[in-house]
C-alpha cells in the first residue's frame, strides 16, 4: 500500500494531479495510456463490487474512462484525482447494479450481524490503552496452508459475503492498496469509520479462515493476520497490504 498522506504531502499529490490533468488535457496519448494501465485493473475489480458479473464491471470501467476524459475540463481538485476517478466509477457501476437487481439496501450499509466474525472478547476492550488490538496473537498458519489455491479462494468468498461499506473498505486498503485517507475521501467516511469498518471486515475474514484451517497442524508457522492486523488503531506502515489478500 502506498503510505498515507501526511498534511505536508498533499502539495505535492495536487501538483501531481494538476501536471496530469494538464497532458491529459493536450491530449498526450501516452499520459493517458500510462493512467489506463496503473487504473483500469483495480477499476474494475471496484466496479465488481457493485454489478453482477466480470463481464458488466468491464463495461462500467470502459464507461467510466469516457467518462472521465468528458468530465476532465470541468476537475477543480478539490479531491485527489484519483478518487473522483473512482467516484465515476461508482456511479456507473451503482447504475448498472440498479438495472441488474444487484442493489445494497441502506440496511447493509450499516451494521452487520456479528455472530460469524471474532469474538469479541479476544480483543482488548475500548477502556484499554490497547484497545481494539488481540489480547492474544492468534496462532500462525503455515505458509503452505496461506498459499493454497483452495485458501485463496477462501479469503475471496469471505469478502465477496462482506456487505456495503465494509467489502469497499476492505478491497480498497487491502487489495488495492488505498490509503487510509485515498480511502475515506472516496467513499466520504471518517477515520474513525473506516478503522472500523476495516477492523471488523478483516474480523470476519479471519473467522471464516479460523474454521477453514480447524483441526489442521500449525507447522512452519507464518505470521499472516499477525496481532495487528485486525485493530482499530490501524496506523502501521502502508506500503505493502497486511494480509496476502488476492487480487
Amino acid at each position: 500500500m502506498n503510505p498515507a498522506i501526511a498534511t505536508d504531502q498533499t502539495q505535492p499529490r495536487t501538483r501531481d494531479d494538476a501536471r496530469l490533468v494538464a497532458d491529459l488535457l493536450a491530449g498526450d496519448e501516452d499520459a493517458f495510456t500510462a493512467l489506463v494501465r496503473r487504473e483500469h485493473a483495480s477499476m474494475v475489480r471496484y466496479a465488481e463490487l457493485f454489478v453482477s458479473t466480470r463481464a458488466s464491471a468491464e463495461e462500467v470501467a470502459q464507461e467510466a474512462w469516457m467518462g472521465i476524459l468528458a468530465g476532465l475540463p470541468r476537475f477543480e481538485g478539490r479531491c485527489p484525482l484519483r478518487c473522483w476517478m473512482y467516484g465515476i466509477v461508482a456511479n456507473r457501476a451503482r447504475s448498472r447494479g440498479s438495472r441488474e437487481g444487484r442493489s445494497v439496501p441502506l440496511s447493509a450499509l450499516a451494521e452487520e450481524d456479528a455472530d460469524d466474525a471474532v469474538a469479541p472478547d479476544r480483543f482488548f476492550g475500548p477502556g484499554s490503552p490497547q484497545a481494539g488490538r488481540w489480547m492474544r496473537a492468534p496462532e500462525p498458519w503455515a505458509d503452505d496452508l496461506l498459499e493454497q489455491a483452495e485458501t485463496l479462494a477462501v479469503v475471496r468468498e469471505s469478502i465477496e459475503r462482506l456487505s456495503g461499506l465494509r467489502r469497499q473498505v476492505i478491497g480498497l486498503r487491502d487489495v488495492e492498496g488505498w490509503s487510509a485517507q485515498e480511502t475515506c475521501s472516496l467513499l466520504g467516511i471518517t477515520e474513525g469509520n473506516q478503522r472500523i469498518l476495516l477492523h471488523r471486515a478483516r474480523s470476519r475474514v479471519r473467522a471464516d479462515l479460523e474454521r477453514h484451517f480447524a483441526g489442521r497442524p500449525p507447522t512452519a508457522r507464518s505470521q499472516a493476520f499477525s496481532s495487528d492486523c485486525a485493530t482499530y488503531s490501524d496506523g502501521g506502515p502502508a506500503n505493502a497490504p497486511r494480509h496476502s489478500i488476492p487480487r
